[in-house]
């Protein structure tokens, strides 16, 4: 384990689902299919969810660096399904496929648009921070599942680009 209690090899950091909206909140597993994650629900399905937008995902490292610059976000408040750590998440990109765990197989279809839902937990409300355009590298990103099956936190996370 590294300085900060975690595992020192890429992996899935937390499961998050709610019944629609934002924070997600997290879970010890979750089953993983072409929908999404299971006992996850999302409030406007003109902007989320469907096929190419089945997961959300996040990079608790940029959690981390957004908080030091005194954002209150934490992982799932940004309504992220998995919030993975130990990527080079500025280097991820649209086409790049990701093993999480011995079963699921995921691919990254797009970056997300920031959603004015998450306002609150960006000082002065500058929720387009995580904007791909405005900030590149800070984005949160979509996925759609090639391949389903269980996830856990700790599972080990293999960028297949």
């Amino acid at each position: 384990m590294d300085e900060n209690g975690r595992p020192p090899y890429p992996h899935l950091y937390q499961i998050n689902v709610s019944d629609g909206g934002v924070p997600k909140h997290p879970v010890l597993e979750a089953v993983i299919s072409k929908t999404g994650v299971g006992g996850d629900r999302q409030q406007n399905l003109k902007v989320h969810g469907g096929p190419d937008r089945a997961l959300c995902l996040y990079s608790q490292e940029l959690i981390e660096r957004l908080q030091d610059e005194g954002h209150s976000i934490e992982a799932g408040s940004s309504g992220e399904n998995l919030t993975l750590s130990g990527l080079e998440w500025e280097k991820l990109k649209p086409g790049d496929r990701l093993q999480i765990g011995p079963e699921v197989q995921i691919e990254v279809m797009s970056y997300t648009s920031p959603c004015d839902k998450n306002a609150q937990w960006f000082r002065d409300g500058d929720y387009k921070r995580v904007s791909q355009k405005l900030n590149p590298g800070w984005s949160r990103l979509y996925a759609k599942v090639l391949r389903e099956g269980v996830v856990r936190p700790g599972d080990a996370v293999e960028v297949q680009s």
